[in-house]
């Protein structure tokens, strides 16, 4: 098996910071436009400085159209308002008219069902919200790590995994996708 994580720019924490600023002012500005939106932003759970190339392009646009295909088949009617394509990844963000909880359901259920979905971040956000609607109040498990059982924030939080076991993890999930 080949890392698909060989090509890219690195991005450090200031990239990464930055990155998240960038995000938090366009859900503001999509909020003053739709203030009775319900936003949903998609990106990829990436560990490591590599957080953009070819081959992480492709697992976000099948990803991407998975989650598409499961908004639709659950009757909700998305918009796309925006998608980056920058060197700290490629990010999606929908637009929809339908109650928070019905779109974060929709989410869990793609983040949960296989393995490519366990690899993206579907946050759901209302405005005036501090933070994303969490599985928790929902009443929905936390997500578990990649490689262990353990909640997903604790292993990254303590950094149980090494960066390249948690990438080899993702270019398998490559292999197996488009292989």
């Amino acid at each position: 098996m080949q890392s698909i994580f060989l090509t890219g720019e690195p991005q450090s924490i200031p990239d990464v910071l930055a990155a998240k600023d960038q995000r938090a002012a366009l859900q503001a500005e999509i909020f003053s436009q739709n203030p009775q939106g319900t936003l949903l932003d998609v990106k990829l759970n990436i560990p490591g400085p590599i957080k953009n190339n070819h081959y992480l392009q492709k697992l976000f646009a099948k990803g991407c159209a998975a989650l598409e295909q499961d908004l639709t088949a659950q009757g909700l009617k998305y918009f796309l308002v925006n998608s980056w394509d920058r060197s700290s990844g490629c990010e999606n963000f929908y637009l929809l008219n339908d109650a928070a909880k019905s779109v974060k359901e929709v989410a869990i259920e793609f983040e949960d069902k296989n393995k490519l979905g366990r690899l993206f971040d579907a946050d759901v956000l209302v405005k005036d919200q501090p933070a994303a609607l969490s599985r928790s109040k929902l009443g929905f498990p936390i997500r578990h790590c990649f490689l262990c059982e353990r909640p997903a924030k604790e292993c990254a939080r303590s950094r149980r995994h090494q960066v390249a076991e948690l990438q080899d993890y993702i270019s398998k999930i490559y292999e197996e996708e488009f292989n």
